[in-house]
């Protein structure tokens, strides 16, 4: 069907009913679907949902039906972010390079990869393939399908009105491009899969793209041995490897009992960190199915699920796991032939996979540029180089092959469609065990006069730790697990090597829930991005794989404080009245910036590292609150400063002790030349780029999204290597003339209680809801945010109609 002539039916086809503030009941009959072009889909669908819209843009969506539901949010997701969207669909297809140009890039933000529109497009087309998205597809329980089909639809039900030139002035960013195409469903199952994959695949994109048989490189292959050696280099470290990185994404998360609250309540606190721009982005909407569903909470784009949310029955949020989700193996090639590998004694082919993408020229002519890929039974072959060497190459003797759990993990959308319509903590507990869909992140949840439930119950590659010791290659094994700890590194020649399987594992090659850490308490659990081990200090979890975690090893800062500010407020430390959370106090605890380093060190500082050189500083510091919020007068100083000694190998006089794993490493070693230093090194940056020492962070720290009469909104908040709890992290630049640029940080948050039996939950969308300037929630979240003016979401239908700003219906 032409697109126009697509347009012009599917416009045809649709009602859009105002309805104020009242019950739309009386609407038009839904009429016939008119398809998709290049997508049949059922053409006898119809959808029908209400959506309501409260304060600051949120959504709330209410239907019959899980199609009608998934329509619903589709159109309400669309009239917000609709061309962040289509452009990463149009780059998970492996068509930005056609659209974009062959000299463009762009950052994956959440795994903190940067790649070429030309290695993007061909290891999109790789990797996710039609045969993997089809199988994906068809693996979809009618649930998934059913909203899966509705949101697509929602989607191009706004993306005709567009084109037909509705809503005028609105999403200029595509409106008038090229690629505002419609949503198939494919597309759709592309967008779980990248999302499945973040943690995992995604992360050596790059290093897949680029792989050649040595044929087409004669000449740069190493042996293992040189190999092994070239990666014991002194300055080589994890951070040289894509996947021994830490993701940048990251979150918050506290689960409080009845032995922590002073009223006996349970409450919840959830705190994502992600991306401010691009489509790792959260978005906050209210599902509603009468009688069945009821759920609201935030989901990434192009989802038609809560991801982490909360009712009446219970609430639950996530952070990223510190588990690995892939292994890397390595192939004995057939020297005669390095297309062919050994696996059992038997020779298996390598498959070349011959790939084509469209590319945009400097001069605007389109050309088509071809690469063959390739791919063992595992997954796809990589090649790693670490300072120009070759050092996991693909040689006459082995190449290296990626197998990614998640890349296999069907259960992803399955997981989170269960919970949405879970009946209570037990249910969600249960469900959680037994499909173990969840791909990259630890889960906290509690319901009312419930326990708190920590688990990082997720899809881990099956490689307990006697699997490792008798399968890493021999030479280069023992070094890829010094860089990079946990990391399943074996040998690829046989089934003995292969990842194994639980008795009650729901897919081959993972863990079972009951090899996975999980921890139950009355009082309290948390996980600020460390592993499990120390979900409560008072009850550690120990003797799990250590490609799931780290046990008995230092905490990172922002961890250590997570753990304190409990602790702090159960022993009445904390300067707050009481020694019990009340909803308030975690509220104020949560967004009151401190900073663990400035609690560990400002006082060494002051006493040992002020002189005439930094006199003026030290007045500033000593004058300092101590937090990173927007007002604190000394919290740059304190970042640049931390930012040079923080690094020193001899940072701590105290070291690390597994026995007082929260209070150690402690007593800033003043005496080392990099710490001493630091200061006045800090002092001089912050002075030759012209910035008052004194000056409020606020004035320095602002978010990319202006306020509604365009001034900068200043933003709260400091960054994991300063040990902060509240986040504003900013891009590689530090600090600038221009202060310092939010680019990810604290995202979603709620805090929730429950109180006669009814939830309460408050909240922010730090970013706002809206990605279009012209949107009026473009702006309207991110100044609550930077108020600390705590949103109060409306959930029961009373509190909805009383609080709407906008009102309608749409139907096909």
């Amino acid at each position: 069907m032409p697109k126009t002539a697509w347009i012009a039916a599917l416009l045809m086809g649709l009602t859009l009913a105002a309805c104020g503030g009242s019950d739309p009941s009386g609407a038009p009959e839904p009429p016939t679907d008119p398809g998709d072009p290049g997508d049949p889909g059922d053409p006898g669908a119809s959808f029908d949902a209400r959506i309501t819209r409260t304060e600051l843009g949120i959504p709330h969506i209410v239907a019959d039906d899980l199609g009608s539901l998934g329509y619903g949010y589709g159109y309400a997701f669309a009239e917000d972010n609709i061309c962040v969207l289509l452009e990463d669909l149009l780059t998970i297809r492996g068509e930005r390079a056609r659209h974009f140009g062959r000299d463009g890039s762009y950052t994956i933000g959440a795994a903190g990869v940067t790649m070429g529109n030309v290695n993007s497009d061909f290891f999109w087309k790789l990797v996710a393939d039609d045969d993997t998205i089809a199988d994906l597809q068809a693996s979809a329980n009618d649930d998934v399908a059913q909203a899966t089909t509705g949101y697509r639809t929602g989607l191009n039900r706004y993306i005709a009105e567009l084109e037909a030139g509705e809503h005028p002035g609105r999403h200029a960013a595509c409106r008038d491009a090229e690629w505002l195409q419609p949503v198939t469903e494919a597309d759709m199952y592309r967008r779980y899969y990248r999302l499945a994959i973040i943690a995992s695949a995604t992360q050596l994109g790059n290093e897949i793209a680029n792989a050649d048989p040595p044929l087409l490189s004669p000449g740069s292959g190493m042996t293992e041995a040189e190999a092994a050696d070239a990666l014991r280099r002194s300055d080589i470290t994890a951070e040289d490897l894509p996947f021994g990185r830490e993701l940048p994404i990251g979150s918050n998360m506290y689960g409080l009992g009845a032995d922590a609250t002073s009223d006996g309540s349970s409450m919840l606190f959830g705190n994502p960190h992600f991306p401010w721009t691009g489509p790792e982005r959260l978005y906050i909407a209210h599902l509603t199915i009468p009688g069945e569903m009821d759920i609201m909470g935030a989901s990434l784009y192009g989802v038609p699920a809560i991801l982490i949310g909360f009712n009446d029955r219970f609430a639950w949020s996530h952070t990223v796991s510190t588990a690995y989700r892939f292994g890397i193996f390595q192939l004995a090639v057939n020297p005669l032939n390095p297309m062919r590998y050994f696996y059992d004694g038997e020779q298996r082919d390598i498959e070349p996979v011959p790939l084509e993408i469209e590319v945009r020229e400097s001069d605007g002519s389109i050309t088509t540029e071809s690469r063959t890929l390739y791919r063992s039974h595992f997954g796809p072959i990589m090649e790693l180089e670490v300072g120009g060497l070759p050092v996991l190459g693909w040689d006459n003797t082995r190449a290296y092959t990626i197998r990614d759990a998640n890349g296999e993990n069907d259960r992803l959308l399955e997981q989170f469609f269960a919970w949405n319509q879970a009946e209570s903590l037990d249910d969600f507990k249960r469900l959680q065990r037994e499909i173990v869909g969840v791909p990259w992140v630890n889960t906290v949840a509690t319901g009312p006069g419930q326990n708190v439930y920590y688990s990082d119950i997720t899809v881990v590659p099956n490689v307990p730790d006697e699997l490792v010791a008798e399968c890493r290659p021999t030479l280069l094994g023992p070094v890829v697990d010094s860089l990079v700890p946990g990391l399943p590194f074996l040998r690829g020649n046989g089934e003995d090597c292969n990842w194994r399987t639980d008795d009650d594992a729901p897919a081959a090659g993972i863990f079972g829930a009951s090899n996975l850490p999980s921890l139950e308490r009355s009082d309290w659990v948390h996980n600020c991005n460390d592993s499990y081990w120390l979900t409560n200090p008072a009850e550690p979890l120990t003797g799990f794989a250590r490609v799931i975690g780290a046990e008995d090893t230092e905490r990172s800062l922002r961890t250590r404080l997570c753990i304190r500010q409990i602790q702090d407020r159960l022993d009445g430390s904390d300067g707050r009245p009481g020694n019990r959370y009340d909803f308030e106090t975690l509220k104020e605890v949560v967004l009151s910036s401190q900073l663990m380093s400035e609690r560990l060190a400002r006082e060494a500082v002051l006493s040992d590292l002020c002189d005439d050189g930094t006199d003026a500083a030290c007045t500033v510091l000593e004058a300092w609150d101590g937090t990173a919020n927007r007002d604190a007068r000394g919290a740059h100083i304190w970042r640049e400063f931390w930012r040079e000694a923080g690094s020193a190998s001899n940072l701590w006089e105290t070291p690390f002790n597994p026995a007082d794993p929260v209070n150690t490493p402690r007593d800033l070693n003043t005496g080392s030349r990099a710490v001493a230093n630091a200061l006045s090194t800090a002092q001089q940056r912050i002075t030759d780029l012209g910035i008052a020492l004194d000056a409020p962070l606020g004035s320095l720290q602002a978010s990319g999204v202006n306020s509604a009469d365009g001034a900068p909104i200043p933003i709260p908040g400091g960054e994991q290597f300063v040990g902060a709890f509240t986040i504003a992290n900013t891009d590689d630049a530090g600090l600038t003339e221009s202060g310092y640029a939010v680019d990810y940080g604290n995202s979603y948050i709620q805090a929730v209680t429950w109180e006669d039996g009814a939830v309460r939950a408050e909240g922010f969308v730090t970013y706002s809801q809206s990605t279009d300037p012209a949107s009026p929630h473009y702006s309207d979240f991110t100044q609550a945010y930077s108020d600390k003016d705590w949103h109060a979401f409306a959930f029961t239908r009373e509190e909805i109609d009383a609080r709407a700003i906008r009102d309608y219906r749409i139907s096909q």
